[in-house]
């Protein structure tokens, strides 16, 4: 006898995106403003155009990738997006706290 369990999945929330992509740009400028790293590779080689600069083309990847998954019918991709940088914006946070000890 197998039970079936579904859980809903949560609905992508470009709301939520957007809230998460603003917050990870003012996270990683007071990150850096407090002297922390960038950690990401590619951020991190955008940075010779500026922090501002750099933050803006990565966003802009990053809308890019979920107006693809939802134009092309992948609710998932934005929901893991979703928290993907919900987990970077905790990183932030963690690396501004520890630098802000420091």
């Amino acid at each position: 006898m197998f039970i079936n369990i579904r859980r809903e999945f949560p609905a992508p929330s470009l709301t939520v995106f957007f809230s998460l992509q603003a917050l990870d740009v003012l996270t990683t400028l007071i990150g850096l403003r407090l002297g922390a790293g960038e950690a990401s590779f590619f951020v991190g080689r955008l940075m010779s155009l500026g922090p501002v600069s750099a933050l803006m083309i990565s966003k802009t990847f990053a809308v890019l990738l979920a107006m693809a998954a939802l134009k092309f019918k992948r609710p998932r991709v934005l929901v893991f997006l979703n928290y993907w940088f919900a987990a970077l914006i905790t990183w932030n946070l963690a690396a501004i706290i520890f630098s802000a000890r420091m």
